[in-house]
Formats: structure tokens, sequence, C-alpha cells
């Protein structure tokens, strides 16, 4: 089945992710070079290669045949492993919706789910026959347009139910949960993103998770492994290099339009997490070669 897979993506990737199928994502990357990204809830299946990804100090290692869960918004950096243009890395990836996972929680009979909660917001495991076979189901419905508003709903549905029926079915569960844990700090999460400029009250940010400030850095860390102060400074350093490929010119405005009141701090910040300067990583970044669209 891994050769189909591979068949379908390399016929279908063409530098964007997204397809004609809502959800599914595909990819080839042909280098090796680190990447840094905000993985939001995603499953994804490595059909070819291999990838090391960071999150804090947790390192996740996951090749062909195998896939990533991912059950929330989450800053990573990764790189392919061996990825070159004669041996791309190639993978396909499934946006994981709430909306879709919470109904199944209500077919399994009391006492199906784990209530024990993930110890990490991303696991990796081997993919079975069972989700192979329901991947390229839904990959082959990319030959078949017509098909896909029908069928690719049943398909999702399948592939959802046996991640939640699978080894890391907790993590799955949660990304369901209106209530769990994970949407709490979800909560802060999204606000973090959506408001990475502003200045950040812990107080404010717990009393919108509904959780006190000590019981937010536990959860939050926890989820992430950062603290929110350390989660909003990887988001306004992400958001900062988006906008200094389009004017590496005027560095001290793009880090004041982040939420960097000190220029002298941001320079400092920015080299440590892209080891270089801002306008010289974003110069070598346009003299390069077109990133190619990555999965987490």
């Amino acid at each position: 089945m891994l050769d189909e897979i591979r068949a379908l993506i390399t016929t279908h990737a063409r530098g964007d992710l997204r397809t004609r199928v809502p959800g599914l994502l595909v990819s080839r990357v042909e280098t090796s070079e680190p990447h840094h990204s905000l993985a939001e809830p995603l499953l994804v299946v490595l059909a070819q290669g291999g990838k090391r990804l960071l999150l804090g100090d947790q390192v996740h290692e996951y090749r062909a045949g195998q896939y990533l869960l991912v059950s929330t918004d989450l800053p990573v950096t990764g790189h392919f492993l061996g990825a070159t243009p004669s041996t791309p890395s190639l993978g396909l990836g499934l946006a994981l919706r709430p909306a879709a996972i919470a109904p199944l929680l209500l077919e399994a009979p009391p006492g199906r789910w784990s209530r024990t909660p993930p110890a990490s917001p991303i696991a990796t495991g081997d993919a079975g026959p069972e989700l192979l076979d329901a991947a390229v189901r839904l990959l082959r419905l990319l030959d078949h347009p017509a098909d896909a508003p029908v069928l690719a709903p049943l398909i999702e549905r399948e592939i959802l139910w046996r991640l939640l029926t699978g080894p890391h079915g907790g993590l799955v569960r949660q990304i369901g949960l209106a209530d769990s844990g994970l949407a709490h700090v979800g909560r802060a999460i999204r606000w973090i993103r959506d408001n990475y400029a502003e200045p950040m009250r812990i107080d404010e940010l717990a009393r919108l998770t509904g959780m006190s400030p000590s019981a937010l850095h536990r959860h939050f860390r926890a989820v992430t492994a950062m603290s929110p102060l350390q989660f909003q400074k990887r988001i306004r350093l992400q958001e900062a290099r988006s906008l200094l490929l389009a004017d590496a010119g005027d560095v001290a405005g793009v880090g004041h339009l982040v939420g960097y009141d000190s220029p002298s701090q941001f320079n400092r910040e920015y080299r440590r997490l892209f080891g270089a300067p801002p306008g010289a990583d974003a110069a070598r970044l346009r003299a390069a070669t077109a990133p190619a669209a990555q999965l987490p």
C-alpha cells in the first residue's frame, strides 16, 4: 500500500499542501533544511523518508509507514532525514476536526476511552494496514473529484475511528471534548495566536481559560512544553520571519509590529531561534529556492 500512496502523492503534490479533498494535504519535500512552523491538529502519515520534530525539549521521530498525531496548535521545529530531489520525503495529512471527532465519542460503549490525560500533545506510531488502506482510498479520490463530496466524509470517519480505537486514542479523544484539559489550554493558545503582539497578562489569560494562574502554567506547559510567555515569543518570532521575507529592510519596524519595544532584544531573540540576525536570515531565505510546503 505504501507504493500506491507514494505514487499518488508524487502525482498530486504541487507545492501547496491543500488538495481538492477538504482536509486532505499532500507533501513532497526535497531538502533536509530545518524549518519552523505552527502545527495544527493533524494526522500525518509518512510514505517515504523520515522526520525529526522538536517541541521544547521533546524529540519525536517518525519514518515511512508510521504516523504523527498533533492534538493542538504548536510551534515546532523539524527537519526531514536525508530528503533530496532524487529521494524526497512524501507524506499525507488529514486535519483533525473536533466536529468530526465528537460524534464518534458517542458510538462506543461506556469505558471504551481511557480517562488518563496524554503525556504529550504529540504522538507517533506504526500505521497499521487498516489505517493505510483508508489513507489510500482517500488519496484515490483526488483522481475522482466527483466522488469526493460523498465518499471523503465516510473515509475521514473511518480514519478517525481507527485512531480513536488505537494506542493514542486518548489524544484524539481530547480534541473532540469541549470540556477537556486540552480544550481549556486551546483557548489560551488561540488567544495568544490572535493577540501575539499585545502584552500578556497571565491573570487575564487564566480567567479566559477558567483556570488559576498556577494551573494555567502547569497545564499549558504539559500541552506545549513551553510557558505561555515562551509560546508567545515563538509565535512573535515566526510571524516576524514571515513579514521580513516581504521587507527585510525594516527590521526595527517588523520587530515593533510583532510586539517588541526593544530592537536589540528582538535581534537577540531572533538570532537565538533562527541562527542569524533578522535581515541576514530573510535575505538568505529569499535567495534560496522557494521552500516547499511541509507537513509537521
